[in-house]
């Protein structure tokens, strides 16, 4: 087998809130898989100083070797990194990781990106549109290619309007609404939701004080959906659901031709319950958007990120916080 050469290949990382994959990729523009991906179960740790650099490189360092010694590699021409909260929390990563990559791996080509970007660029590559993420939380992202423009991504506890946290809570306010006799409630949500946490007066103090009291919330959506065709409570809620991502892909889509719109993240994994409204939805808030499926993850969006940059055609927008960029 002939091996690539020296500066041929390029390194995609996606570094989440279920742990850290990195992909093995070449750097000719064809985006295809070298080798991988491998990963760890573990998140990357959070401190007062945001995103801990230090414990990212405890985890990155041994995979990349690994990838590269097993594929011949000796040096790598790009890296991408998508990370979760890298907007907002990514100050240590920006002033740390181009140095030590460079040391580590002799690498001095490299993007940090939101994982926001990377789920973008894995659905819709180099077009202009709008993605709607959703899993636990929700954000959406679009771009005209001059700039970008995000929505929502605020949080459980002020946003995320519509992703799995938000589904999954109103699912059991209807459950708790049928417990207390109250109007909008649902009796097929309330027994399924003893049937997870137990009874209803129990139900706080088994929530209130998780630490992931998102997930935890997020993992009663597909009971939601599970109950949607023959609740209307629950189809109510998948609704609103629907809207809320509209709402949120409408405000980040550019309004001139040829945009197009994709969904990205594992909430969508629910299947007609929630796409039916979601496709209802942005047909009548982006008429002018083509709603397309995705055609990759944020790993490959950031293998294409790393092959682009490799190959000085990175068009992307550059953005301080959103899509920062190294080069030698």
């Amino acid at each position: 087998m002939t091996r690539p050469g020296p500066a041929s290949a390029v390194l995609a990382v996606d570094s989440g809130g279920s742990g850290l994959r990195v992909l093995l990729g070449l750097a000719d523009g064809t985006g295809a898989d070298r080798s991988g991906p491998v990963a760890s179960e573990e998140p990357v740790r959070t401190g007062p100083r945001g995103i801990d650099a230090e414990h990212l490189l405890e985890q990155l360092l041994p995979m990349a070797r690994k990838l590269m010694s097993e594929a011949g590699i000796e040096r790598l021409a790009a890296i991408a990194i998508g990370a979760a909260g890298l907007a907002t929390l990514g100050d240590e990563l920006r002033a740390e990781l181009p140095s030590a990559l460079e040391r580590e791996l002799g690498v001095r080509r490299l993007v940090l990106a939101a994982d926001a970007v990377t789920a973008y660029t894995g659905a819709l590559g180099r077009r202009p549109g709008a993605v709607i993420a959703a899993g636990t939380g929700l954000i959406a992202i679009g771009t005209d290619l001059t700039s970008w423009r995000r929505a929502d991504g605020w949080g459980h506890l002020l946003g995320d309007c519509g992703g799995g946290a938000w589904i999954g809570r109103a699912g059991l306010e209807a459950a708790i609404r049928a417990f207390d006799g109250r109007r909008g409630g649902s009796q097929a949500l309330l027994v399924r939701a003893e049937r997870m946490f137990g009874p209803v007066p129990g139900m706080p103090g088994k929530l209130y004080a998780r630490a992931d009291r998102p997930a935890v919330l997020a993992s009663f959506a597909p009971e939601v959906a599970a109950c949607a065709g023959g609740d209307p409570v629950a189809a109510d809620v998948l609704r609103a659901a629907a809207r809320h991502m509209a709402e949120s892909a409408a405000a980040v889509c550019p309004t001139g031709e040829g945009a197009q719109v994709a969904l990205t993240g594992g909430l969508f994994k629910m299947g007609d319950p929630l796409l039916v409204p979601l496709r209802e939805e942005l047909a009548e808030q982006l008429p002018h958007a083509r709603q397309v499926p995705a055609a990759g993850d944020p790993l490959h969006g950031a293998l294409l990120i790393a092959g682009d940059l490799a190959n000085d055609e990175l068009t992307l927008p550059r953005d301080e916080r959103l899509l920062f960029v190294v080069t030698e």
